[in-house]
């Protein structure tokens, strides 16, 4: 009877029981269930909770940003909210006439005055305005680009890969450090009317410093042939007007803005929508109305275009800028705006209960490839060895960087709201060391 008593013991319990016991995870009971399985298929039922945990932990959730890097690639980009009651939009239908409207019209309008262009479109990712732009104006012909421009960035996005794409062809002039505008006209002389148009390529996250040369938009409009230039990082205007302070603020000094890349004599500016400009993720183009008209016609157009709801944060982002209290409602821009001396309070209060952290002075970054090799003055909070497991181990979990045998938490990303969460973190991990 013993025996028996303990081979029934050793049975391990069934699929389903299994997965209620793991309730409390939150997770729907069709994925328990595949936990529970994999788990008693392991021999190891006992491992079942860690193991839905780990599934939880790949989802998408809240984090709290506290890199230092506001505009952070892996963490989304510029952080949004957002909200829209559950209801029927006018997408595409225009309510003046009762008839199918253009869904790039209500934005586009707003994108458009705002960077003092003609005409406006949106699709899904700066990527997508680039190829747009070209499969649409330069298909089947050539696009003059500078050397130190022919760049990979991000993500594997490589600007000769995407001309091939498009079904242009490159032609690279001048060299990777110094490319003059005799580069451009002697390429635009030799292949005559296979060119079509003019590519000037944002650097994005990297900076050539030393014995360099480019050539500026103002002289490549006076080439004949249009000028289309990719800023990437969707500063809507260099002299920023909606800052606090004394504009432009000196982290952006020299970063180019889409409103004076048109008055440049620029035909098309494309730029993203997740970085400067603080909204979701989203591709803009901007410029003159029949070259914008001619992209909204390309097929392509269709594939990358948005949905409503991109559509519709763009709008709010787009409306704050005309109002001019983007430092105050764009996230981005209100954690660019804080006061260093806000910062500095609120590290000094995380730090005080607990010996083994101390405020500390910190760099922060733009991120995302704006504003390469700029940095804004923040503050922070240190301790002593890598604690970066642990902090993303938490019920939010907080992202940090490790530096010098220590962990930073630099809070120019952080909102006030997380910092409770991050004391309690730091509680936490200063006792356990």
């Amino acid at each position: 009877m013993n025996g028996q008593n303990a081979g029934m013991s050793e049975r391990p319990p069934s699929v389903d029981a299994l997965a209620r016991s793991l309730a409390g995870t939150g997770l729907p009971h069709p994925l328990l269930v595949d936990v529970a399985r994999a788990a008693i298929a392991a021999g190891a039922p006992d491992e079942a909770a860690a193991r839905a945990e780990a599934l939880r932990r790949t989802l998408l959730t809240p984090v709290i940003n506290a890199t230092g890097v506001l505009l952070h690639t892996n963490l989304g980009r510029a952080p949004l909210s957002h909200h829209q009651e559950a209801r029927a939009q006018s997408v595409e239908l225009d309510l003046a006439t009762g008839g199918r409207g253009s869904r790039q019209r209500a934005v586009g309008q707003l994108l458009a005055r705002l960077c003092g262009a003609e005409a406006a479109m949106v699709v899904n990712n700066n990527a997508a305005a680039v190829l747009v732009v070209l499969a649409a104006l330069a298909a089947g012909r050539q696009v003059v680009v500078s050397r130190g421009e022919s760049v990979e960035i991000g993500g594997g996005f490589r600007v000769p890969e995407v001309l091939e794409q498009s079904g242009a062809s490159l032609v690279d002039v001048g060299t990777t450090n110094r490319t003059r505008l005799d580069d451009y006209r002697r390429a635009i002389g030799r292949n005559g009317a296979d060119v079509a148009l003019v590519l000037k390529v944002h650097p994005s996250n990297y900076r050539v410093e030393g014995f360099v040369e480019d050539t500026a938009v103002e002289e490549l409009a006076t080439l004949g042939v249009p000028v289309v230039a990719d800023v990437g990082s969707g500063l809507l205007d260099a002299t920023c007007p909606w800052w606090p302070g004394p504009h432009p603020p000196p982290w952006l000094a020299g970063e180019p803005g889409a409103q004076q890349t048109l008055a440049a004599g620029a035909s098309l500016v494309m730029f993203s929508g997740d970085k400067l400009l603080g909204g979701p993720q989203a591709g803009i183009i901007v410029g003159r109305a029949e070259l914008v008209e001619r992209c909204q016609r390309h097929p392509l157009a269709r594939a990358v275009r948005p949905g409503g709801l991109v559509l519709a944060a763009l709008q709010d982002v787009a409306l704050a800028f005309l109002r001019r209290d983007v430092c105050t409602t764009v996230p981005f821009w209100r954690m660019a705006a804080t006061p260093i001396d806000a910062l500095r309070a609120r590290a000094e209060r995380l730090a005080g209960p607990v010996a083994a952290v101390t405020a500390v002075a910190t760099e922060a970054l733009p991120g995302a490839g704006s504003a390469p090799g700029a940095t804004i003055p923040s503050s922070g909070v240190a301790l002593d060895g890598d604690h970066l497991e642990e902090l993303r181990a938490q019920p939010v979990p907080i992202v940090a960087r490790a530096r010098d045998g220590c962990t930073v938490l630099d809070l120019r990303g952080v909102d006030p709201a997380d910092d409770e969460a991050i004391a309690v973190a730091l509680s936490a991990l200063a006792l356990s060391t």
